[in-house]
Order: structure tokens, then C-alpha cells, then sequence
């Protein structure tokens, strides 16, 4: 049983939460209820509010932008995305119920960690990896349970699941968000059963232009990355800063306009590091924001003018279709995928 608590303090109308509870319940597949309170148990609880000590496993949510709160050990806390992101952390619960992950440190900051997941009946063979970095616009409100589903999802296909946290550069700066993504990546080499020669690096959104960084500081970071495949990414940073996409969040992110920190953005922008040298595929749906259209499509094409090699995939589907394993578009971006790691 799923249970959603509405807590006391809570601000929001209790008729919508259970609108938005039950749909997700119905998404899922589980049977669940919203309920008053945390008197009850259930497999997996969502606290909607602000946490307050409790001795079972919680995730907690809070609708508003509170910043990092520490709870109790084996519960987790999300906040800030307002009363959608209640959606979220009903599926982060569940996902976490279904398909527990191994949470391994690759730094001692609490956002220093990566959530390992291998295939079911893993044998102790190598297995190819498949890094996970999330997006959010590089906004400490959104979080690595955006890319769970993913995370299953490729450890079904045979992959090791490495979903990655990092400090994002609202509350701890941008060089610390780079040095967190390479990090991340070369914590890789300490475990002994993956395949290091075939790392295929996801990134939606924000986490694509990190996950197109990544693959251009190829040579100074380790592993060395097979593939890159940019979901919904922001790639012209540029341009992006230009039109104030995520309202403003390229100069927000990196530490001020191009103008003032132009060797940051040189660094950053995977338009202005063009060839990479890597191989790389595109992906976006043709539901997305206009402008991320408009980037991805110019990417594609100067990246291939540059002589990199890249596939495009363009799709019917929304900025969330791409990390949905049920959409058409992500179908055909493993499809992609299998065929440039053949």
C-alpha cells in the first residue's frame, strides 16, 4: 500500500493533492491513499510538508523552495517544485520500493554520491555503464530521482545503472558542478565488474550540455566515454543566455553573463568545443520548448559540419518524454543507441 500524508502546516487544497496522488497511482499501477497524518504504515510513504523526526524510511516533499533539510537515515527529502513535483516523489518512492539502488559516495558532501543499479541476476561478469545526469536547469530543486526511471530501465537492458548527484552551482558554484560530473566519472574505474570500454553518458536537459562536457574533457577524466547522448539538451549556451531560456538560468548557473566570464562559457558551451570527438547522439522531442529545438537542430548540424560524429533523433514528444521508458522517442533512442555501441 502507497500511502501519501498530508501533514499538519501543510498549505495546499486537499482535494488537488489526491487528484494529483491518484493519477500517479494509477500511472504506477499500486494501490494507494491519501491520508491525514503519518499515523499510518504503508510499503512506501510520501509526507507532503515539512519533515519532522519519524522512525520508518519517508520521502519527504515539500512544495516549496526551502533548501536541504537533513532527516532521519533511509528517508530522502525533495522540495521546491511546487505541487507537481508531488508526482515525482510518488514515483521516486515507488521506484525506490521496486528497485532498490546501491548508493555509493564519490566525495563527502551530502550531493556526493552516485545510485548504483546492475541487472537483475547480475552474474559478476563486466557489464557496459550507462552514467545518468539529471537536469533541472543546474537548480538545486531538481534532483537525481528525475533519471530513476531511466536507471531501471537500462539495468534491464543489461547495463550498470550509475544515476549521479552533484553539487549543482545555485548553492555551491559552478566549478564545483564540472569537477562533481568528472568526479563522478572517474569513480567508475574503482569498481571492478564494469566495462570500461564501452560508457555511454545520458544527460537531460541541463545534465546533457554537462553530459557533452564531459565527453570534450575526454582525456582528462577517466573512463574515456563511448557515447554521449544528449536528451532535451541545453546546448548552445550562448544563444541560451542570450534569450534568457529557464528564465536567465545559463548566467545564473555559470556566474554571470559571457561578457564578463568568457573563458567560462568557452569551457562550457558544447557549441564553442565543437569537434568533441567523441560519438554522439541528439535527442529531442518535437513537443520540447522552441528554443531547445532551435538548439538541438543547429547543434546536430554544426557538430556534424565540425566532422563529429553524430546521430539526430527528433520525435513526437515533451521535455519528459525523453526520460519516460514507455515513450516512442526513448524506444528509439536505445535503438540509437545499441547500434553506435555495435
Amino acid at each position: 500500500m502507497m500511502l501519501v500524508a498530508l501533514t499538519p502546516g501543510l498549505t495546499a487544497d486537499p482535494e488537488l493533492v489526491r487528484q494529483i496522488a491518484e493519477a500517479e497511482f494509477r500511472r504506477l499501477g499500486v494501490e494507494g491513499r491519501v491520508v491525514t497524518g503519518l499515523g499510518e504504515t504503508g510499503d512506501a510513504v510520501v509526507a507532503l510538508g515539512r519533515p519532522v523526526p519519524h522512525p520508518a524510511p519517508v520521502v519527504w516533499y515539500d512544495p516549496a523552495d526551502t533548501g536541504p533539510v537533513e532527516v532521519s537515515p533511509g528517508s530522502v527529502y525533495l522540495y521546491g517544485r511546487g505541487l507537481w513535483g508531488l508526482a515525482w516523489a510518488i514515483r521516486h518512492a515507488v521506484h525506490r520500493l521496486r528497485h532498490p539502488a546501491e548508493r555509493i559516495a564519490y566525495g563527502p558532501g551530502d550531493e556526493q554520491w552516485g545510485e548504483l543499479r546492475l541487472p537483475p541476476h547480475h552474474d559478476g561478469g563486466r557489464l557496459p555503464v550507462a552514467v545518468l545526469i539529471h537536469g533541472g536547469y543546474w537548480r538545486s530543486i531538481w534532483a537525481a530521482d528525475l533519471m530513476d526511471a531511466l536507471a531501471i530501465d537500462l539495468a534491464a537492458r543489461g547495463y550498470a545503472a550509475w544515476n549521479l548527484e552533484y553539487r549543482r552551482p545555485d548553492r555551491h558554484g559552478w566549478p564545483a558542478t564540472v569537477a562533481d560530473v568528472a568526479a563522478g566519472l572517474d569513480h567508475l574505474t574503482g569498481i571492478d565488474f564494469l566495462d570500461l570500454g564501452r560508457v555511454v553518458v545520458f544527460g537531460h536537459s541541463a545534465g546533457g550540455q554537462l553530459a557533452l562536457r564531459a565527453a570534450a574533457d575526454d582525456g582528462r577524466i577517466a573512463p574515456a566515454v563511448s557515447l554521449a547522448v544528449s536528451l532535451a539538451g541545453v546546448l548552445d549556451l550562448h544563444e541560451g543566455e542570450r534569450r534568457r531560456v529557464g528564465t536567465g538560468a545559463v548566467a545564473h548557473a555559470l556566474g554571470g553573463p559571457s561578457t564578463e566570464i568568457p573563458e567560462v562559457y568557452a569551457a562550457a558551451d558544447p557549441m564553442r568545443r565543437l569537434p568533441l570527438g567523441v560519438r554522439q547522439l541528439v535527442v529531442i522531442g518535437r513537443d520540447d520548448d522552441l528554443d531547445l529545438i532551435d538548439f538541438n537542430r543547429r547543434y546536430a548540424a554544426e557538430a556534424t559540419a565540425a566532422g563529429d560524429d553524430v546521430s539526430y533523433v527528433e520525435r513526437p514528444g515533451d521535455h519528459f518524454a525523453v526520460i519516460d521508458p514507455a515513450a516512442e522517442i526513448w524506444a528509439s533512442t536505445m535503438a540509437e543507441v545499441a547500434e553506435r555501441l555495435r
